[in-house]
């Protein structure tokens, strides 16, 4: 067995904590053992726990305070020593920028897997190019960094997958409407994702605000939580509340917090709208086009990538009378629906599934572990 020793930043299970935790038991069964340096309190922990990977505790990293570069280094650096890992996997951008020059002078091969679309310093990306591969989970976040100066020989696209018996078609049976006193014929629209300013739902409340009287029994579902402190996620919090509590949306918008069950949610929506002003490759999309309901989306990067022309109705993001007009003729048209969400569903169980990723990814592993030059496209 080749030890890894994965590298998470937050205590929170977000995408990008989901999607390679749905891979570790595939990649334990083609030849992988992991340890993770991960906050040592919280759902990412136990979920670990549960999937009996060791966890050495990452102090004092959070929203409200995070060590200096050189102390979460020198964490790195003794994760490294204790394990020793035949590979050191940094699950997120910022990570991998700690990570690189630690593996590197270690002379422990690493990866860094690229879940973000920001703009980076010339020290971060000197930081990221240390590592010995950098993964990308679309091509629109791999343009975006090879752009800023990532070196384009280390960059491979690898997408998220996810497990298809878990999120699979399935009949609605109004258990939702009744956990949250709707009558059963009230349509529900639902969105999934973290309270943050780039999930965009001021834009879905003002779209619902637009939508009001036409959709009279619309009730809007918000899965999902704010876990930033800062002011921007804080005011935006507060203005999409206000928003979804005046006028005709008083009472028909919902805020379920952070749920586990959202395999068990989506089949009971109409559909899924994801306004999101940034996305570099949305999960819950894959998840909402595995179980088969249909997807109002913006076209922001990667999700044309998910969604080709004919899977869904994207639209430009930023824009709410766009995604009422998108939302409105789902609701209006039943055979439009059933279409979109057919394409969707054959679109992820030909590229997004969980065991054609980890697949790729102990390819990429074994690939960085033996120090190949040839890097393997996804």
């Amino acid at each position: 067995m080749s030890r890894v020793l994965l590298l998470f930043e937050y205590a929170t299970l977000n995408g990008g904590e989901q999607s390679l935790l749905a891979l570790l038991q595939r990649l334990t069964s083609r030849g992988f053992s992991f340890h993770a340096l991960a906050p040592g309190q919280g759902s990412l922990a136990r979920e670990l726990m549960v999937r009996n990977v060791e966890v050495l505790p990452l102090e004092a990293i959070s929203e409200r305070h995070r060590s200096s570069q050189e102390a979460l280094r020198q964490q790195i650096s003794a994760a490294i020593e204790r394990v020793r890992p035949a590979l050191v996997h940094a699950n997120s951008l910022s990570m991998g920028r700690l990570a690189g020059p630690v593996a590197a002078s270690a002379s422990v091969p690493s990866v860094a897997h690229l879940r973000d679309i920001i703009r980076l310093s010339n020290q971060a990306i000197a930081d990221l190019n240390q590592n010995t591969r950098l993964l990308a989970v679309s091509q629109a976040t791999r343009d975006h960094h090879i752009a800023q100066g990532l070196c384009v020989e280390k960059v491979s696209v690898l997408y998220n997958g996810i497990d298809l018996a878990k999120f699979q078609p399935r009949p609605a049976t109004g258990w939702l409407h009744c956990e949250l006193g709707l009558p059963r014929d009230a349509i529900l629209i639902g969105t999934v994702g973290q309270l943050v300013l780039r999930k965009g739902h001021d834009v879905l409340a003002a779209a619902a605000q637009s939508l009001a009287n036409h959709l009279p029994h619309a009730h809007y579902i918000i899965v999902g939580e704010r876990y930033s402190t800062k002011a921007e996620a804080h005011e935006h919090e507060r203005e999409v509340c206000e928003q979804s509590s005046t006028g005709q949306l008083a009472g028909r918008v919902h805020f379920l917090g952070y749920r586990a069950d959202v395999p068990s949610i989506l089949p009971e929506l109409t559909l899924l709208a994801h306004p999101a002003r940034q996305e570099p490759l949305g999960r819950v999309l894959l998840e909402a086009a595995a179980t088969g309901i249909p997807i109002v989306a913006t076209d922001v990067g990667g999700t044309a990538e998910i969604l080709p022309p004919g899977a869904a109705l994207l639209v430009p993001s930023d824009d709410p009378a766009a995604l009422a007009t998108a939302i409105r003729q789902l609701v209006d048209d039943p055979i439009l629906r059933q279409r979109l969400a057919a394409a969707a569903l054959e679109r992820i169980r030909t590229t997004f599934d969980a065991s054609t990723a980890a697949d790729w990814l102990a390819k990429h592993y074994a690939a960085t572990i033996s120090s190949q030059s040839d890097t393997p496209q996804a």
